[in-house]
């Protein structure tokens, strides 16, 4: 190994393949074989050349060294946010599954513009992926289009539908919101207060609640939605919003455990209880809702298992292995906790 040539792994350019051929003592043929297929050289020869790689601080090209499998180890994940801990577990678990299966996640945020969603994947998509994952079903047509030009496995997350681009797995946002509005349909309240983010999913949550309180005629159903993304201010402006238009409500509903945490905070600021005087219910079950004063009921999701699954799927597809479902519906529960 000619080590005092590269004695600070500093070059005036970036270092090349012959670089690491010359620190190696090896033809550049033999150091990309060791690079781009490690199988077919002898270990002692791949030890060889990745010694001479950290030695130059060598970049491989892994889009170029894919070619000859058309792999590049890259997976796309798009999601709308992550400036709260809506996405964060799914999205850290889906890290976590493809680390182990080989791959690298690329992560990207859209926000809720299906227009910033179809320019984003398209630049995504010139690196090369080998799949992507994408945040709920609703997508322009353009970005079906290109999807589907692409011909690589997609699977869709935090939806469900039986007619997915490719494969899915999540939960039924309108079934949501019916056991929301079922549970407390049951317990006799009337007065109903909804704060809801403006994205497509915490509508469908918020109306198919609004469906079921409705059955009472005599039920009296309040509503303020505010730009997304939600977060504890928002919560709090929104219930300050709905007390404008109603001085008593017996529930505050929330499409999300952020906006509920905004609300209780908002309620006590005004000396009003939970739940005594009022009740509150969130969604997702984030990490801090059940360590909450007073904990907060909501719905739960098992965001990590949807994450897990999800790079699952994509891997055993882009490996040609057997997909069993499809479509996966990881369901819901209700958490009653203090707050409701």
């Amino acid at each position: 190994m000619n080590y005092e040539k590269y004695p600070n792994k500093s070059l005036s350019r970036s270092p090349t393949l012959e670089d690491v051929a010359k620190a190696a003592g090896l033809s550049p043929m033999t150091v990309s074989r060791a690079l781009n297929n490690p199988k077919i050289v002898r270990p002692t020869t791949v030890a060889r050349v990745m010694e001479a790689v950290n030695l130059t601080g060598y970049i491989p090209n892994m889009l170029a060294g894919g070619l000859t499998t058309r792999r590049t180890k890259l997976i796309a994940v798009v999601v709308p946010q992550i400036n709260n801990n809506m996405f964060v577990d799914t999205v850290q678990a889906i890290g976590d599954e493809l680390a182990l299966r080989g791959y690298h996640m690329l992560l990207c945020i859209v926000g809720y513009d299906t227009d910033s969603e179809t320019d984003i994947v398209a630049t995504l998509l010139s690196r090369r992926p080998d799949g992507i994952v994408l945040t709920g079903i609703h997508h322009s047509s353009e970005l079906k289009r290109i999807i589907l030009n692409a011909n690589i496995p997609v699977v869709e997350i935090w939806d469900l539908t039986p007619t997915p681009l490719d494969m899915l797995i999540g939960f039924s946002h309108e079934k949501i919101g019916q056991a929301v509005g079922h549970y407390f349909l049951g317990k006799g309240y009337s007065r109903f207060g909804m704060v809801c983010a403006s994205d497509r999913r915490a509508q469908v949550r918020k109306n198919s609640a609004i469906d079921v309180l409705r059955q009472d005629p005599q039920n009296v159903v309040e509503e303020v939605t505010l730009p997304a993304p939600a977060n504890m201010e928002v919560g709090r402006t929104a219930f300050r919003h709905l007390l404008q238009k109603s001085e008593r409500f017996d529930v505050i509903i929330c499409t999300s455990d952020t906006l509920a945490q905004g609300v209780i905070m908002e309620a006590e600021a005004r000396s009003l209880r939970v739940p005594e005087d009022l009740k509150v219910i969130g969604f997702a079950d984030l990490n801090f809702a059940a360590h909450n004063r007073p904990a907060i009921t909501t719905v739960c999701v098992d965001k990590s298992r949807m994450g897990q699954q999800a790079a699952t799927m994509l891997a055993d597809k882009i490996e040609g292995l057997e997909i069993a479902e499809h479509v996966v519906d990881i369901g819901f529960s209700l958490v009653v906790r203090e707050s409701a």
